[in-house]
């Protein structure tokens, strides 16, 4: 699909309004931090939503809100007070490949990281010279293995440092960072530019992107997210990944 700039735009922009609507949240992750309203609840339910985001959407719903009733609805509070009995009562968990050890170990993960290290938003807050989040990522990631865990958990949080477009976490860093009018993401960090978000890369948004042009590598990898970068970024500098509803309704609901 050959689109001059400005049409390539125009469309793009009207798919973005289309899609960032409050009837986005309906079937989407989102929804599970949704139902809190203090932040360190939204971050932790947020994170975890995102971190077994894939596959069928409504499983996923299914299992965040799993994890949420096995938090006692309260995930902070929770986060911050568990003991060991308490990881042990978190089971039967499983959603696809992410099990009860992996859950339990998050648990603990989040807990040394909100206890000894200011919590999600202190970690994942990047310093003034970086220009995208991916270094942020992998300081997150670095603090969260620093305690004794089982080497599978390591699979569950992406590592862009090995290449890893990181879809997750990207997606994670939208709801928490994005200044939305329309009231989807949740923007609560708002010291963090959105001009510094990545694109949420997978399938749906890959192949969709390659048909506009946006993208010409064919893997969905670290490299093939900064080119998508660059080219958001040359749409809207200041907010790229407002496209992210573009080219997931595309790509979803159009079947593009």
């Amino acid at each position: 699909m050959a689109l001059s700039f400005s049409a390539l735009k125009t469309f793009l922009n009207e798919k973005a309004v289309q899609y960032n609507t409050p009837t986005f949240i309906e079937s989407d992750p989102i929804q599970i931090p949704k139902r809190f309203s203090k932040k360190e609840d939204v971050e932790i339910a947020g994170f975890f939503a995102a971190t077994i985001a894939w596959g069928n959407r409504a499983s996923i719903i299914k299992s965040a809100n799993r994890i949420m009733n096995l938090m006692d609805d309260a995930p902070y509070d929770f986060v911050l007070n568990a003991t060991t009995k308490d990881w042990e009562g978190v089971t039967p968990f499983a959603h696809r490949t992410f099990n009860t050890i992996d859950l339990q170990f998050f648990m603990r993960a989040l807990q040394h990281i909100y206890l000894k290290h200011g919590g999600l938003h202190t970690l994942l807050s990047p310093t003034s010279k970086e220009t995208h989040m991916d270094q942020a990522i992998c300081r997150l990631r670095q603090v969260f293995f620093s305690i004794e865990h089982p080497q599978r958990t390591t699979n569950h949080l992406a590592n862009p440092a090995k290449g890893s477009a990181a879809k997750r976490i990207h997606m994670f860093l939208r709801w928490m960072v994005r200044q939305d009018k329309n009231g989807v993401d949740f923007g609560i960090w708002d010291d963090i530019s959105p001009s510094l978000l990545s694109c949420p890369l997978d399938v749906h948004s890959g192949n969709v992107a390659r048909k506009l042009g946006l993208l010409s590598r064919k893997q969905n990898d670290q490299k093939a997210l900064r080119e998508l970068d660059n080219s958001l970024r040359s749409l809207d500098p200041k907010d790229p990944v407002k496209y992210d509803f573009a080219l997931f309704g595309l790509g979803v609901f159009e079947k593009f």
